[in-house]
């Protein structure tokens, strides 16, 4: 089965149509053949359809027709054309205050808002930033062969405190442009913005996802978490080497070495 994405926003209105529906030949100037469209190359697969709400009043009339008929047809042609597709579409803007000012078809809307999953900005589930961050360190280390392996604790402190109005494409950014920059195995506070550590923390911050815990539950899970970050900057700055790294913590590599299993570290990772 076919899935075929397709970013509403990044194509200009002109020729929005043609990307979705397709085109005959001479249809307009430049269409010099048959062109087919998304949704006729998704038939019995799925479309998904970002930044919904930059189309144009002419291709909601289509896509209407595309939802209640499951019928489209091509720029320029008379042939109506049946599709069975599956549509999921996203955008980054309120498509219920959109139709309240009449910029977004609300027959559209309703057809559409079938099953609708909203997805907090990232200052609301702080509890992610971690995991993501760590996703795109590894992107960045698999595309540009950086032997960045960590993020040091002041940084993630920083972005825990970040309101982020850029939001995951706002962090994914700042992660990037610091492995530019860094030239340690750690990711520290002079390869990113100052701005990002001199903001004060907001009353109005959303919570850690702490709160649901017990006292107990929730020092547990800070130990832990300082445990695991402690332990990664030190086998960073060793290289991977447990010896070295047995010493600098004043302990046994044994020791070491049981704190790596239960953390689910590799010292590959670090060389």
């Amino acid at each position: 089965m076919q899935f075929i994405g397709i970013h509403c926003g990044a194509i200009p209105d002109t020729l929005l149509e043609s990307e979705l529906f397709g085109h005959e030949r001479g249809a307009f100037t430049g269409a010099v053949r048959r062109k087919l469209g998304k949704f006729e190359l998704a038939n019995r697969g799925t479309i998904f359809l970002d930044e919904i709400g930059t189309i144009t009043p002419s291709a909601q009339i289509k896509l209407l027709q595309v939802l209640q008929d499951r019928t489209f047809q091509r720029v320029g042609g008379e042939t109506v054309i049946e599709t069975d597709v599956r549509i999921i579409a996203a955008s980054n803007q309120d498509l219920g205050q959109m139709v309240e000012k009449g910029l977004f078809r609300n027959d559209l809307y309703y057809r559409l808002n079938v099953f609708p999953i909203e997805i907090p900005p990232l200052r609301e589930r702080r509890e992610d930033i971690p995991q993501l961050t760590e996703i795109f360190l590894r992107q960045m280390n698999r595309f540009n062969h950086r032997g960045i392996h960590y993020v040091h604790p002041q940084v993630m402190e920083a972005f825990q405190r970040y309101p982020w109005p850029g939001n995951i494409r706002e962090l994914e950014n700042l992660v990037e442009r610091a492995c530019i920059l860094e030239t340690s195995s750690i990711l520290t506070q002079t390869s990113f913005p100052a701005e990002l550590f001199t903001k004060a923390p907001s009353a109005l911050s959303a919570p850690t996802g702490r709160t649901g815990l017990t006292l107990a539950e929730a020092r547990a899970r800070a130990v832990a978490e300082v445990e695991k970050s402690y332990l990664q900057e030190l086998l960073a700055r060793t290289g991977g080497r447990i010896n070295r790294t047995a010493e600098s913590a004043g302990v046994t590599v044994r020791q070491i070495s049981k704190l790596m299993r239960k953390n689910n570290i590799r010292k590959e990772t670090f060389r």
